[in-house]
């Protein structure tokens, strides 16, 4: 109800805010100005999400959905370095839901025929080398993000702060307190482990697990740093899940200028994790991940990549590898990821449109992807292959491809964009039946 609240009264400031850039303080000459004088944004999406599976049975079986939303964005001019900042998102089915719920994906919008949330509501201050935000918000970090593949994006009640001490190195601190996923109207202390009807969240898509008792997360502590330098990327990241896990990650990569044509590109991404102890939500509640339950966390991953960048394209061979761990540990080593897992939104380089190595456990994968444009890149076409041999769910392969049209001209923001993958293998029902599953999104976007 408070969100719901909320957002009825930002609505009624949108239509004071001006659709023109932001003015700088020195426009500001009375509180008014904060709002004539600031800025709206917002985009429109159109979705088709259809699952099909080669075992279609009564119990599982293959499911669609279809809905559009509208996700408007207003921020107010700055006065000292001082501004707010706020997003309402509704997405609605257009009564096109099936009538046996188990044929709808309820991954796109929940189960329901309408979902309106406020995913942003936020004050933040902001100089040439300092941004502080406080309140719901958008958080784009590897592990915790907005997971934005659906008709909504995730957000946060946050506490960040972005420093910049010199141009292209950034020191990152953010404090979560709760999580809006994808699907939910609200904010809740849980994540992607809790099940869908927590407290009356309408959380779909993650893993579902825990159940109905257990007791909530205190949220996420996470520290990081990013650097970027000519062909340098690099970024380190911790992160205590509180009653979850603490986890280490760093990545880097390197695109060597050759002028020629081609370039060269070498990456390295490493993982680790632990945690555990009856204060543990997983450990208190017996929660098994990839069907092993235990007393203990503990994660270690790499990865590495080799690619080159060509005339309108790229192409890259990727490796991952998450050991398998002895002992009475969650999952045999599974990666524990309270915003990514069965998202398939992770940053290992070999996570696939419907799953990944998060999903699957330990095990070891590569993948081939190769990217290419048309048109001064109008027309991006990608396709990737992807094999997975793991510990806990068999062998498996992923099959997928992306067309991508960005029109210009009159049509200037609007996106037709189709992605199509293909899952074979694996065992435990990885996919139903042990059999194929294939999941097409077609996606229209108009961003103004």
């Amino acid at each position: 109800m408070r969100n719901k609240l909320v957002a009825v009264a930002i609505a009624a400031v949108l239509g004071t805010l001006s659709v023109s850039a932001h003015a700088d303080d020195s426009t500001i000459n009375s509180a008014s100005d904060l709002f004539t004088q600031g800025h709206v944004d917002g985009e429109l999406r159109l979705y088709d999400f259809n699952r099909s599976y080669d075992y279609d049975v009564a119990a599982k079986p293959s499911a669609r959905a279809f809905g559009g939303s509208i996700l408007l964005n207003a921020q107010t001019a700055s006065l000292d370095g001082f501004s707010a900042g706020a997003s309402l998102v509704s997405a609605n089915a257009l009564g096109s839901l099936a009538d046996n719920p188990k044929r709808v994906d309820t991954t796109l919008m929940g189960a329901s025929d309408s979902l309106t949330a406020l995913s942003q509501a936020y004050l933040q201050y902001a100089n040439s080398w300092v941004n502080v935000k406080a309140g719901y918000q958008y958080l784009n970090t590897p592990w915790m993000g907005n997971s934005d593949g659906r008709l909504l994006p995730n957000s946060y009640e946050a506490l960040s702060a972005v420093f910049t001490p010199v141009a292209g190195w950034n020191i990152i601190g953010i404090r979560e307190l709760s999580y809006k996923s994808r699907t939910s109207d609200d904010y809740f202390n849980d994540n992607n482990y809790y099940n869908s009807a927590y407290q009356g969240d309408t959380l779909y898509g993650g893993n579902q697990g825990l159940p109905l008792t257990a007791k909530q997360t205190s949220g996420t502590w996470a520290l990081g740093s990013t650097y970027v330098n000519g062909g340098l990327k690099a970024q380190g990241w911790y992160y205590d899940f509180l009653d979850f896990a603490r986890m280490g990650y760093a990545d880097g990569s390197y695109v060597f200028k050759t002028d020629t044509g081609f370039d060269p590109v070498i990456g390295f991404q490493g993982l680790t994790e632990n945690g555990g102890g009856s204060d543990n939500v997983l450990v208190a509640n017996k929660l098994k991940i990839n069907g092993i339950a235990g007393t203990d966390v503990q994660s270690r991953a790499w990865g590495a990549d080799l690619g080159v960048v060509i005339p309108n394209g790229r192409f890259d061979v990727f490796y991952n590898k998450v050991e398998q761990e002895t002992g009475s540990v969650i999952g045999d080593g599974s990666i524990i990821s309270p915003f990514t897992a069965n998202y398939a939104t992770d940053p290992l380089y070999t996570t696939s449109m419907i799953r990944g190595l998060v999903e699957a456990g330990p095990g070891h994968a590569w993948k081939a992807k190769m990217t290419y444009g048309f048109f001064d890149n109008s027309l991006q076409l990608v396709g990737a292959y992807a094999k997975y041999t793991t510990d806990l769910n068999g062998n498996f392969h992923d099959t997928y491809f992306d067309i991508i049209y960005n029109f210009s001209g009159f049509l200037k923001g609007f996106q037709i964009r189709d992605r199509w993958e293909k899952s074979s293998g694996g065992i435990n029902n990885l996919n139903p039946g042990n059999q194929s599953f294939t999941y097409n999104r077609v996606m229209l976007t108009y961003k103004f």
